[in-house]
């Protein structure tokens, strides 16, 4: 009896560390967001330095600000369900 009770209380705790150990989509847009602000600001500024022109620099910065985001957004959600090394 002693053993039923701690097994459905390792499980319980299982379902709770599972649940837990994912991301919530709001919190995955919120990371998005923050890290391709970082990412951007440090693409314009490489840019600019190459290129010399401050709206080329921009440019490539406002093209690789979306197009990263998306991809990150998506590769985020994607590591959320692989269960290796959780």
């Amino acid at each position: 009896m002693d053993s039923a009770i701690h097994t459905d209380l390792n499980l319980e705790k299982e379902e709770k560390v599972s649940k837990d150990s994912q991301e919530n989509i709001k919190r995955s847009i919120v990371k998005t967001i923050s890290w391709r602000v970082l990412g951007t600001l440090a693409t314009v500024v490489i840019s600019y330095l190459i290129t010399g022109t401050l709206a080329l620099a921009f440019s490539i910065g406002g093209i690789e600000l979306v197009s990263k985001m998306v991809l990150y957004f998506f590769h985020e959600r994607a590591w959320n369900n692989i269960k290796w090394g959780k």
